[in-house]
């Protein structure tokens, strides 16, 4: 039977699309301006922008978020990030209009083979369409859309593509009911 095998790990084939002095100064405006709680949303955005993320209006992020590589990132019109949001995008994330990222949910496109030896990373980008919610401490795994208006509820984890308009729920998340807006 194998064994994983760290010492055997490489990513060498992974591009994290800037240079490592471009990386190295997005970490420090990171440290400064997002995950020490920096106040102002205006400010945020200017500087999402400067390092490469597509930005819509009215984009509210809030203190704590943590963002991977910025020039990975799209955001559409009237969307939030909650405090303490995650958002590991080793590939491409797109979070369309009206979206909603409640507190200390996790957006995750990397993960590792565990049937390998050598502990492969795998990446997938996340799609989070119109009008969709991610509930409070929730996470959504590498390579999910988020149909529509779907709504993952708090503490929920999403493995597979949800469907528009629907809630899902649980460990791994499973569709609950019709997501009805009046």
């Amino acid at each position: 039977m194998q064994k994983t095998n760290l010492q055997l790990f490489t990513n060498s084939w992974y591009n994290p699309g800037r240079n490592y002095l471009v990386r190295s100064v997005w970490f420090v405006v990171s440290a400064l301006f997002f995950l020490s709680g920096f106040p102002i949303n205006s400010f945020k955005i200017f500087l999402l922008r400067l390092f490469g993320a597509r930005i819509g209006k009215m984009v509210v992020v809030k203190p704590g978020v943590n963002i991977k590589y910025p020039w990975k990132l799209s955001i559409g019109d009237n969307s939030w990030l909650g405090e303490r949001v995650w958002i590991d995008n080793l590939t491409n994330v797109t979070i369309e209009a009206n979206c909603c990222i409640s507190q200390g949910a996790m957006l995750l496109t990397g993960n590792h083979n565990y049937k390998k030896q050598t502990f492969d990373l795998i990446v997938g980008e996340i799609v989070l369409e119109e009008g969709v919610w991610i509930g409070a401490q929730s996470v959504v795994c590498p390579g999910v859309v988020c149909g529509s208006h779907a709504v993952l509820t708090v503490g929920s984890v999403a493995t597979k593509t949800m469907e528009p308009y629907f809630v899902y729920q649980g460990n791994p998340a499973i569709q609950v009911k019709k997501r009805e807006i009046n």
